[in-house]
Parts: structure tokens; sequence; C-alpha cells
């Protein structure tokens, strides 16, 4: 559950902060996140969420943690799972109490976005293109289903040959828009081969090649850094990380620690 409790973090911090807003349910007031088109059918890892939540509660006898902190934590330790990255990340965030459908179809950059579609939303965030690069590097882990690569193996010129031919037969141009891929070589363990793969035009989803070969010296360059050096890419992801997890957050009065983390107090 690695890389889906990493993506439900970022889902969660790219509309309108980190505040637990991905995981609550529809209600009369509000459609909610889950049905976004980003997210429908894709983000998973709500029960583990809802599993966590619960033990935390009952280890520290009443509901002190918010959901949005237990995001963070779990996304956190995701990582350390994988990799030797001890991240520390500030602590405090309260919970929303709505979510919007329009803000997260919106605000979450889809896998067919150009490099410099990327970039400005990233920025629209207060996030840089460090940022871009490394927390793309999260790809390092995880698959992906054949509706978020299928354009790119049919349709884009910068893929190496044998990679599409390879991949079609597992995404046909109609059906199986569930069959999975990994996102990388490695996709269990966090390393630098994502980067590497983007050297070779080995990108799986069109928005991670945007990264190298499209024109900008300087994605190219970090990402060919990061390629060859596995420190620096965990120093520059840890660092990005704590920005993400920092990016508008809920706390003092504002918001609500959740009892349950799918539906408002």
């Amino acid at each position: 559950m690695g890389a889906s409790l990493l993506r439900l973090h970022f889902h969660d911090c790219f509309v309108n902060g980190c505040d637990g807003s991905v995981l609550l349910d529809d209600t009369t007031r509000f459609t909610g996140e889950k049905t976004a088109v980003p997210n429908l059918n894709s983000l998973r890892g709500f029960d583990v969420v809802d599993k966590i939540k619960s033990e935390v509660d009952r280890v520290c006898k009443r509901s002190v943690v918010s959901c949005a902190d237990v995001l963070a934590v779990a996304a956190r330790d995701s990582v350390s799972i994988v990799s030797i990255l001890l991240i520390i990340i500030a602590l405090g965030r309260r919970d929303s109490r709505t979510a919007s459908k329009n803000a997260a179809t919106n605000g979450l950059p889809p896998p067919f976005f150009s490099f410099n579609q990327l970039l400005a939303n990233f920025r629209s965030h207060g996030l840089g293109l460090t940022d871009l690069v490394a927390l793309s590097g999260a790809h390092t882990i995880g698959l992906a289903r054949c509706t978020t690569f299928r354009s790119r193996i049919y349709n884009d010129t910068n893929i190496q040959t044998d990679l599409a031919s390879s991949l079609r037969r597992n995404c046909p141009q109609s059906g199986g828009d569930n069959n999975l891929q990994p996102l990388d070589g490695t996709p269990a363990g966090f390393d630098t081969q994502y980067f590497g793969s983007l050297v070779r035009n080995k990108g799986l989803l069109h928005s991670d090649q945007e990264l190298f070969g499209r024109g900008n010296s300087a994605s190219d360059g970090l990402v060919s850094l990061y390629s060859g050096n596995p420190a620096k890419f965990a120093a520059d992801f840890a660092a990005s990380m704590v920005r993400m997890g920092n990016m508008r957050p809920l706390t003092g009065s504002n918001g609500e620690i959740r009892t349950n983390c799918r539906k408002i107090n």
C-alpha cells in the first residue's frame, strides 16, 4: 500500500491544502473528491487509513490526531519502509469540514499534461521546478492503470520502440483500462531507476517523460543528476515532501479533528 498511501497524501494536499478532504464521502451538502476524474477508480487505501485512525485513537483514548496528519505520517512511513529515508514532517494539521469534486478535477495534474502545464500547476501551489522533478520521483514505486498511459504508447514519438510494443500487449487500444503496469522497473523499491528510464525515453506516463528531453535544460539536468546520485534525489525528495505537507494546512480553531475520516463530526 506504500505507493497508494503516498498518492493519497499528494492528492489531498494539491486540492485546497493538506486537510484530509480527499477522505470525505459525498453528502447532501457537497460532492467530494473521490469521484473526480483524477481519483475515480484510481485512489485506494481509504480502509487502511480508517484502520490507522482507529488504532491511533484507541491508543490516545480519544480523537486527538487529525485525518490529515494520519495521511502525512502514513505517506512518510510508506517511504521509510521501502527506503532509508527519514523525513521529519510537521504535525498539527486539522481536518476540513467540506470537499470539492470540482477543485480535485481542476487542481490535480493529469498524466497527459505537458512540461509547461506541470510546472504551472506546481507553481500555483507554491512549489517549484525542483519540487516537480523530485516529487515526480515518487513514481519510483507503484503501478499505473492502462488508461493513464494508453495515449502515450500509441501516439507519443519520444518513447523507446521496444517498450511501446511490449506495453501494447497489456494495454490494447480499447478495453483493459484497469490492466496494471509498473511505473518503473523496480516498483517495490525506492530508487533512481525512474529517472534512468526518463533518460532512455522509457517513462511510462506522458507527464513523466515530459520532465526530460522536452527542451528544458534545468529539468533535464535534475533528471540526469538524480539518475546517478541517489543521495541527492533522497535529500531533495525529503525536502519537497516537507514543503508539500505544509501547503495551506488548517490549524488553530480552523477545521476540526474528525472522529471518522470519511465524514465530518
